[in-house]
């Protein structure tokens, strides 16, 4: 049984070092009620119970690591501002190294407020800057992660496409890591993936896939081996895993296509499911599963946090827990 090896593993192997790179962020959700709209506006107004702020991005695919046992140092980029030490302050308080976040004064840290009236979200309000980093900073911060990448068990590359992972920065980062025969898996954004160029792994889901492959469609398994071909003869990568939703998560290579079915009875919020997808991903490999043990136990672990509102975490004991009923 799958739960009895997960626990077997968790039980019997020390905790895997995972370095996660990519664009960190603060969610930070208001939660009122709306019964009359404004009479300046045809808007709601929105009368304020309670607030919470959230580390979300990579800061979310770390926290996911941490809540299922790994040990976990962030690397990335955040403005010299007070969010920036809110998300600071958050991570150092989960047991996250966050010796390799550089703070940029020429950036602000990225913030998304949703404002949520009852069970509905009525707005999202962002604030970012979403131009690339400097070379320099870029040259700085890869220098920064050349210890760690050699000594980390897998990295991630948490792609929010806000300006850290560079085309150039990306590359040099995979090309590091294969030298030193490390894993490097990614949770991409955006349409250029050739800079994801040797990639051990990479997880979109069925709409970054469709942009990406700039195909007309995914309807069915012959559109999906379709697309996740283009992005596999662009990129190199040994596998693609594609999310899809109700339709589960398929695992793709140049040489098979197995998809796994959902699992998920409850949907409230899909928030950071993506995060807790390529963490659990990320966790599983370094234990030594099989690519197929780790999506099918990822496809559990997204089951659980999406019946929960924002970005949520889940434990090992949930997901033997889920993987023992089902």
């Amino acid at each position: 049984m799958l739960a009895e090896k997960l626990y077997n593993h968790v039980l019997n192997n020390p905790a895997p070092n995972v370095l996660v790179i990519g664009d960190i962020m603060l969610d930070h959700y208001i939660f009122g009620s709306a019964d009359r709209l404004s009479p300046e506006a045809p808007v709601p107004i929105v009368n304020v119970k309670r607030e919470s702020k959230i580390i979300g991005g990579a800061a979310n695919v770390a926290s996911n690591l941490i809540t299922l046992g790994a040990k976990v140092t962030l690397a990335g980029v955040i403005g010299n501002d007070p969010f920036g030490s809110e998300i600071i302050k958050a991570l150092i308080e989960k047991d996250i190294n966050t010796s390799l976040i550089v703070k940029d004064d020429s950036r602000v840290t990225t913030v998304k407020t949703r404002i949520i009236a009852g069970t509905h979200q009525i707005v999202r309000i962002d604030r970012e800057h979403i131009y690339d980093i400097s070379v320099e900073l870029e040259e700085i911060f890869f220098e920064l992660l050349t210890a760690e990448i050699s000594k980390c068990d897998i990295v991630v590359l948490s792609d929010y496409n806000k300006g850290l992972l560079t085309h150039n920065l990306s590359l040099k980062i995979i090309g590091l890591g294969k030298q030193l025969n490390k894993r490097i898996i990614v949770d991409p954004k955006g349409l250029d993936y050739s800079k994801y160029n040797g990639a051990y792994l990479i997880k979109p889901n069925r709409k970054e896939l469709l942009e990406a492959s700039k195909t007309e469609r995914i309807n069915d398994e012959a559109d999906l081996i379709k697309a996740a071909h283009i992005i596999l003869d662009t990129t190199n990568a040994r596998y693609l895993i594609v999310t899809l939703s109700e339709a589960g998560i398929a695992i793709i290579t140049k040489e098979d296509c197995r998809v796994f079915p959902v699992v998920a009875t409850e949907v409230f919020d899909v928030t950071g499911a993506g995060d807790t997808v390529i963490a659990t991903i990320a966790y599983c490999l370094s234990l030594g599963f099989t690519m197929d043990e780790a999506a099918v136990i990822s496809n559990y672990a997204a089951a659980i946090v999406i019946k929960h509102v924002g970005s949520a975490t889940t434990t090992t004991a949930e997901i033997i827990s889920s993987l023992k009923n089902n």
